[in-house]
């Protein structure tokens, strides 16, 4: 298991070019959130400050391990898809600026979906911000005023709290989701269930994708 990164900025210039570390990148299905359903091309990028005990991608948390590419480099995966929307993930993919791509990617026509820790300062435009606060590492306050969409993951009672707490100073047009923590959902639904169904400013998200066996 790679060491949770503690640098805040990670900025690669190979041959005078900005590059970022990529874990993966792939065309499928939106599985959870507001979006859930729709198609969109998934970039993950290496590096996180946060490290949750519960993550499924470890091995997205150190950056140096894995191959850096160029935004043309992007560019030209997002282009051999159907793709009109990218979703920008992690680790945490603030660590990175994120200005020039959102460009390019607004320039192509391409809707830009930023999923995020709120930990660190925001870059890029944006079409759509889902906010995923961790009580063991906060977010940034302006995370708040940004977020389109608060997804909080709950593992135990203590964590209807935490979401309350987050609810509070986030937008009133902001979209407020509990999702279940993935290895312990079975246990944690019914009580999600019952919390919305007596606070319904709450909807449920559920990792679709991890019951359909999509990538």
């Amino acid at each position: 298991m790679c060491a949770c990164t503690n640098v805040d900025i990670y900025t690669y210039v190979m041959n005078e070019k900005i590059t970022f570390p990529i874990v993966e990148q792939f065309y499928s299905i939106q599985g959870e959130g507001f979006h859930t359903g729709k198609p969109a091309y998934f970039i993950r990028f290496g590096g996180c400050n946060v490290c949750c005990g519960w993550c499924d991608v470890k091995e997205s948390w150190n950056p140096h391990i894995h191959p850096l590419e160029t935004i043309d480099d992007i560019m030209s995966n997002i282009a051999q898809h159907k793709a009109n929307a990218v979703v920008i993930t992690g680790g945490e993919p603030l660590m990175h600026n994120l200005d020039a791509l959102c460009a390019r990617m607004h320039e192509a026509g391409v809707q830009t979906f930023l999923e995020t820790s709120g930990t660190h300062q925001l870059s890029g435009t944006w079409t759509w911000i889902c906010v995923s606060p961790k009580k063991h590492h906060k977010p940034k306050d302006e995370a708040y005023a940004y977020a389109n969409e608060l997804k909080v993951v709950i593992d135990n009672s203590l964590d209807f709290e935490w979401a309350e707490f987050c609810a509070r100073k986030v937008s009133k047009s902001c979209v407020l989701y509990l999702q279940p923590e993935w290895n312990s959902y079975e246990k944690a639904i019914p009580g999600i269930v019952e919390y919305i169904k007596q606070h319904p400013t709450w909807r449920i998200s559920i990792q679709t994708h991890k019951f359909m066996h999509i990538p």
